[in-house]
């Protein structure tokens, strides 16, 4: 049976129809620079400029040194959506809620994209001092707690080709390889992944691996907390409540 035409809506601005082919554009083709995007919707360069900085902004777009437009991490998510994004929040929500009431602390679920690693789902726990939810929030998967405990999950090899590649987007600081290496290597030892104040100022998060039933890695969860009410005697505590929070999620899968 054939599928019905599609209807334009009534009402449709402009400006919010031409964002959305850059976006549709950027996830067929992979790039494009300002003057294809202008040809292709068929406005002024500087028009397309605006909204290629726009879809940047809310990261559907990264630009690149050569001033090429490509893929962001939402839209590369978009592709991970397809294979269980939407399955594993569901599991997580549960479990995550639990571990807000046992810990009363703020906690996160992320997952990489390549480089970035980006916080899809975000528990608060009620206090009045405390971290604010995070969710859709992206980070240099080096710097945040998710990040190295996916990374960790990569081979060295697979981490110095992560970053070999040398298409970067602007302000994106490469990090030192060596002491990556070792932040990895410690991280796999002990599972956990401790994050002072390295992130954002004033706040301390600790992680651990969510992983699928064969046991691969394919998410972090983390607990993060005002730095003031943090102390290394709480990482054991912390680390039992998350691990058995990441199984529960995992039995959920």
């Amino acid at each position: 049976m054939a599928k019905p035409m599609k209807t334009p809506p009534a009402y449709a601005p402009s400006s919010v129809d031409h964002a959305l082919r850059l976006a549709q554009i950027l996830q067929v083709d992979g790039s494009v620079t300002v003057s294809a995007a202008a040809e292709r919707l068929g406005v002024a360069r500087s028009t397309a400029h605006r909204l290629l900085t726009a879809l940047v902004y809310r990261d559907f777009a990264v630009q690149d040194e050569d001033r090429t437009y490509r893929v962001g991490p939402i839209l590369a998510l978009a592709e991970r959506a397809r294979s269980g994004l939407g399955a594993l929040r569901a599991a997580a929500v549960g479990p995550m809620r639990a571990l807000v009431d046992r810990i009363d602390e703020t906690v996160n679920l992320s997952i990489r994209t390549g480089r970035t690693v980006r916080i899809i789902a975000s528990a608060e726990c009620g206090q009045a001092l405390r971290v604010g939810s995070r969710e859709g929030t992206v980070f240099p998967a080096h710097q945040a707690t998710g990040g190295l405990i996916e990374l960790a999950a990569l081979s060295d090899e697979e981490v110095a080709a992560l970053y070999a590649d040398d298409r970067r987007a602007p302000g994106e600081e490469p990090p030192d390889p060596a002491q990556l290496r070792r932040e990895l290597w410690a991280v796999r030892r002990s599972g956990v992944a401790l994050n002072l104040e390295r992130t954002e100022r004033g706040v301390v998060a600790v992680g651990c691996a969510v992983k699928d039933r064969a046991g691969a890695t394919t998410a972090a969860l983390s607990v993060s907390m005002p730095s003031v009410r943090y102390s290394p005697r709480m990482l054991k505590p912390l680390t039992a409540a998350l691990t058995a929070a990441a199984d529960e999620i995992t039995g959920a899968l």
